[in-house]
């Protein structure tokens, strides 16, 4: 089956082949680094950690890069605010996001470029718009983009120019030419510090946002790639900024896939610092293990809006404890490579093949949890194990990891018990009394207490 990508530019589903045969390169906006990361983060690049992992399984060499802003006004705000260098918070922000991101089980992108390592290109690419009659220095020093210049401005976000009204979605500003112009490059102002000033042929400054993506994208994939990603409100302006900046300045389309995950709400409105309605990443591993996050994400389509709250959190802990109370009653036999023609497989594999339906491919690992439950089949137990693997899901000890969820929550919940209970009762009809022995004793170390009767089996705690 051939993998389907939905591409924000043309809003269809399309067959995806790559530039270079076997070799996908894809570049995603990632984090403004002043603060820690929140669970929204956590959904955005949980999204394309799947998204580079599925590639990977697909047999594609991945070069996946994703970046951070290291220069901002919002960084030099929280900077001056603390009393440290721009240089100290940014390095101290950036290593909590790999701390927090990395109990996630989010896999290091394979370049992580940071925007002021990249100024030259920058201004670069500054200068060649410039030269294209794309850009214009304004008389307070600032350098702009001319976006009624650009022929194909609005065809990411499907924005027509009189339609982006001056007032309404863009602040009104006398230096430029037109209200919807955007900055390129920043002129320096009195009161920032001087480690937020480069000098350059407009003067000193420093680069404006969009800038920075189009130029570390130019740099380490090139001027057209495979897949350029990000959070939905990203599609625009940013997005649209650099397609206008990078295809005015080359003349190639910037990307050939554009990806966008869906925002994570809370009461029905987007989930955000702004807003003041965001938890982060840590708060929630305050409460929840970490793979529970992760599941708890990766069953919503990464396109889909993600409902964060505590039932949901709860309900995700305990679907999970039910994928490994199915490990935990067999030993799982190891898989060097999955069979694909195999009907689970081939299900999971249809699942993921459109458009990253982590929905339909979870389900399926119920259905081999199912499947294991019943047959006590090692092979199954060992297919369940590698599929979620393809997911970052069920790498742990099944004994441990129940053993572990118990403590934090207070014991199993029910539906892990009547599991347990229905293996037990599968053991015992299959003459197989060595292992509902272990399942009562394992039980009950976990102070749950059957008894059993003509009608049946019932529990209680101890």
């Amino acid at each position: 089956m051939t993998l389907k990508i939905h591409n924000t530019l043309t809003r269809r589903l399309e067959d995806f082949q790559p530039l270079e045969p076997g070799h996908v390169r894809m570049y995603v906006c990632g984090m403004t680094i002043y603060d820690l990361c929140h669970i929204g983060h956590a959904r955005m690049m949980m999204a394309f950690d799947v998204i580079q992992r599925w590639l990977k399984v697909s047999g594609y060499r991945v070069t996946y890069v994703r970046n951070i802003t290291d220069i901002d006004d919002k960084i030099i705000k929280r900077a001056v605010e603390r009393g440290i260098t721009l240089r100290a918070l940014t390095n101290e922000m950036t290593a909590a996001m790999h701390e927090d991101i990395g109990a996630l089980g989010i896999e290091p992108p394979s370049l992580e470029p940071r925007a002021t390592e990249y100024v030259p290109q920058m201004l670069s690419l500054i200068e060649t718009l410039q030269q294209k009659g794309l850009a214009y220095q304004a008389e307070n020093g600032d350098v702009n983009y001319a976006v009624r210049k650009f022929a194909g401005y609005g065809k990411l976000s499907g924005k027509s120019l009189d339609d982006l009204r001056a007032g309404e979605r863009v602040a009104v500003d006398s230096d430029k030419n037109d209200p919807l112009d955007f900055v390129l490059w920043k002129s320096a102002k009195p009161d920032e510090p001087a480690e937020a000033q480069w000098a350059s042929a407009f003067g000193a400054g420093r680069p404006g946002w969009h800038i920075e993506c189009s130029a570390m994208s130019c740099a380490t994939l090139g001027e057209t790639f495979d897949i350029h990603g990000g959070g939905a409100d990203l599609q625009f302006p940013h997005h649209e900024n650099e397609i206008a900046q990078s295809e005015g300045a080359t003349g190639k389309p910037l990307a050939r896939f554009w990806v966008h995950n869906g925002f994570v709400r809370v009461d029905n409105e987007k989930m955000s610092k702004s807003l003041g309605n965001f938890f982060t990443i840590r708060e929630v591993l305050a409460k929840y293990d970490p793979e529970t996050v992760r599941f708890f994400i990766l069953r919503a389509h990464y396109r889909s809006a993600l409902n964060y709250s505590d039932v949901h959190l709860d309900d995700a802990r305990g679907a999970l404890k039910r994928l490994y109370t199915a490990l935990s009653l067999v030993p799982a036999a190891p898989v060097a490579r999955i069979d694909w023609n195999q009907p689970h497989a081939q299900r999971f594999r249809a699942a993921m093949d459109e458009d990253f339906g982590t929905p339909e491919a979870v389900a399926v690992l119920f259905e081999l949890a199912g499947e294991v439950n019943r047959s006590k089949d090692p092979a199954m137990a060992g297919l369940l194990k590698a599929l979620g693997a393809t997911l970052g899901l069920l790498q742990a000890d099944p004994a441990t990891y129940l053993q572990s969820g118990a403590a934090a929550t207070g014991g199993l919940d029910e539906a892990a018990i009547a599991a347990q209970i229905a293996a037990r009762l599968a053991a015992k009809q299959a003459k197989d009394f060595t292992e509902a022995d272990r399942i009562r004793k394992a039980l009950l170390e976990q102070g749950i207490v059957l008894k059993d009767s003509p009608t049946g089996t019932t529990w209680e705690r101890a």
